[in-house]
């Protein structure tokens, strides 16, 4: 005959309430929680948007007119006159080709480190 152990039975069915209980206490505590937080959660919504009368549209910025600027060259603050005269003198510089507005030593050396990256393509190990 065989023996039936009613203990062990009796044990697991334990181990399946705890676990149904455990797993019934933590739903009630997200549950919980998530009714608490909410209250703070909508009024930190309700801070964090801007009120719409301090909005200015789109339309009003596209219409401002500047009355100051930054250089292109050294971010420096200008006024808007002072902007204006600097981009005219850039200008002005698009008709004069680049090679007369670098000095001859540095056109010297950027051909010389255009040579050796030519070569380094098939001599590899110049240093």
């Amino acid at each position: 005959m065989c023996q039936i152990d009613w203990d062990a039975k009796s044990r697991k069915a334990s181990l399946k309430r705890r676990i149904r209980k455990l797993a019934i206490a933590s739903f009630v505590s997200f549950q919980i929680s998530t009714i608490a937080i909410m209250p703070m959660l909508s009024s930190a919504e309700i801070q964090s948007k801007p009120s719409l009368q301090e909005d200015t549209p789109e339309e009003v910025l596209r219409a401002e007119i500047y009355t100051d600027a930054r250089s292109p060259i050294d971010g420096k603050q200008l006024t808007a006159t002072e902007y204006v005269e600097l981009m005219e003198k850039l200008r002005s510089l698009d008709s004069i080709p680049p090679e007369y507005l670098v000095s001859p030593k540095v056109r010297e050396v950027i051909g010389l480190l255009r040579l050796r990256k030519f070569l380094r393509q098939f001599i590899p190990f110049i240093p």
